[in-house]
């Protein structure tokens, strides 16, 4: 297998030489421009967009700003059910109640992990249930888009394919609409891709700096030992079993590449199946031999993992949370996750089973929106002249999800890259990281629901938006290859997540009270768990 990668590939001067056209005077501007400005440019422009796609933020599953709160109060437990007050909770959907005494308060327990409730705790302490969680997510989905542009820009020098790719990522794919959204299950994506991003690009870093290393002929990833040791640490170690093992080990530990596993396993604080892209970190990144990368991330992630596994210990009494198979119980074929009753399987196939894989495929790659709807709010849609004349949509979104390739067509990138540039340590890395997330998340019993798109997809995004960078930075080498695939590509992609993001902005709405209070739209998704609206999970 080859040992380069794909940072700073390809040269700025396999490009296409100028013209008088916008592309080229697009990429003139580019290449003179601070890529730090280039970043902020990129998080003002997506915070403007994302705050105000949905400025009115109606959705009202906030679990983690009640999990903040009984942080703050020395509790694990949320108080459940709240029926009372400005701030109630009694429509949660996710929530294992705990017994409790009658006249005495009453918790429940959430299956989610716990950081983003962390990031919240501050927020909470300063305003407390008032706290705004969906405009939250939609500030750090802004701050996702210049990392992905942070990101692009290390996997290729041209910065026109590095400007394209991040534009693909903050409104060509569905974390648009996860932002915006950015009720509890979305919120959580965004937070977990923010440290997967982080994590990626700080392997890519320790790469670049291990080449670097090597084209200086400046030694291994850890260090040599150019200076005069001393003689009494020598004789110690000599003497002690354990010095002589530690001073190996970390020998073996490249620093940054420790950080990048640190920080991705951090990620899985937030999305526990995000865990399964280590294989990147196999390949990618500082260290110099598999063995060091692996090592070195492992213990990193290692870390991390290992928090979680303590926090559901002490909430639960297990290593694993149980509140996943009650919940499991208790909604399977209860809420309307699937289509028909043939995608959700057997109960006893429990929650996680590749049995659901091929059922679940049908929705992460083949399933289309619903075409000329005539269920609720869309009842009059039913006479068909209606459609005709423009009075009802020709389609709108399935609530179950939509083909990946369907709501973000630049993925089609992917293949042409895996079957041109497998050999590649990055593009190995990626592809093993996006398989193996993506069928964990194909055994779930339910892939997401009410969403739009495949929301799963972005538990490996960071993943694929390495994969599209790469193959867009190769059309960058011909600049009709640029113009006339990737451009319309990432176009199209766009377009698409607008029509998603608008529709699911409109059906939220329509199926909420127009009362601003909280208790108030509580009460119809109380009596209709399973409405249309978009905005609910």
């Amino acid at each position: 297998m080859q040992r380069s990668i794909a940072t700073g590939y390809p040269v700025a001067g396999h490009e296409s030489a100028g013209g008088n056209d916008v592309m080229s005077r697009l990429r003139t501007t580019l290449e003179r421009a601070d890529p730090a400005y280039i970043g902020l440019f990129f998080v003002i422009v997506a915070l403007g967009i994302y705050v105000f796609s949905d400025p009115a933020r109606t959705g009202w599953y906030n679990h983690f700003v009640w999990q903040a709160d009984a942080f703050i109060h020395g509790r694990i437990g949320i108080a459940y059910p709240v029926s009372t007050g400005p701030y109630v909770n009694n429509y949660f959907q996710d929530i294992m109640p705990l017994p409790s005494a009658p006249g005495e308060p009453s918790y429940g327990l959430l299956p989610f992990p716990p950081l983003p409730a962390v990031l919240l705790m501050p927020f909470v302490a300063v305003f407390g249930m008032a706290t705004d969680a969906q405009l939250f997510g939609a500030v750090l989905g802004a701050i996702n888009v210049g990392l992905a542009w942070r990101l692009t820009t290390r996997l290729t020098e041209s910065r026109a394919a590095a400007f394209l790719a991040t534009l693909f990522f903050a409104f060509g794919t569905v974390h648009w609409y996860a932002a915006i959204i950015s009720t509890t299950w979305f919120l959580a994506h965004v937070v977990a891709v923010t440290f997967l991003m982080l994590g990626v690009t700080l392997a890519l870093d320790a790469e670049r700096r291990e080449q670097l290393r090597r084209v200086m002929r400046l030694g291994p990833a850890g260090g040599s030992d150019h200076g005069l040791r001393n003689p009494l640490a020598e004789t110690f170690e000599e003497k002690s079993l354990f010095v002589s093992w530690g001073r190996r080990l970390f020998g073996q530990i490249d620093l940054m590449q420790f950080m990048a596993g640190f920080v991705f396993g951090l990620a899985a604080l937030s999305r526990l199946t995000i865990i399964f892209g280590a294989p990147f970190f196999l390949f990618v990144g500082g260290g110099g031999s598999y063995f060091k990368r692996a090592l070195s991330a492992g213990i990193g992630a290692a870390i991390p993992v290992a928090m979680i596994g303590l926090y559901n210990y002490l909430s639960t009494g297990h290593l694993f949370n149980p509140v996943y198979e009650f919940l499991f119980q208790q909604q399977f074929h209860g809420l309307g996750y699937a289509p028909s009753e043939e995608f959700y399987g057997q109960r006893e196939w429990g929650p996680e089973n590749p049995l659901y894989i091929p059922l679940n495929a049908v929705i992460m790659f083949l399933w289309p929106p619903d075409i000329a709807p005539t269920y609720p709010p869309f009842d009059q849609c039913a006479n068909v002249a209606r459609t005709v004349l423009g009075a009802c949509p020709l389609a709108v979104p399935s609530k179950f999800g939509m083909s990946i390739f369907l709501t973000s067509p630049a993925f089609l990138l992917i293949p042409f890259v895996a079957a041109l540039a497998w050999r590649q340590r990055v593009v190995m890395g990626a592809l093993l990281a996006i398989v193996a997330i993506g069928l964990v998340n194909l055994g779930h019993f339910s892939q997401g629901w009410v969403q739009f798109g495949y929301r799963f997809s972005l538990d490996f995004a960071p993943f694929a938006l390495v994969l599209v960078t790469i193959g867009i930075a190769w059309l960058a080498r011909s600049r009709r290859g640029f113009a006339w695939v990737a451009v319309p590509l990432v176009v199209l992609s766009i377009l698409v997540n607008a029509w998603g993001v608008y529709w699911g902005v409109k059906l939220g709405s329509n199926v909420t009270n127009t009362s601003t209070s909280l208790s108030a739209r509580a009460v119809p998704l109380a009596r209709e768990p399973n409405n249309s609206s978009l905005a609910t999970r």
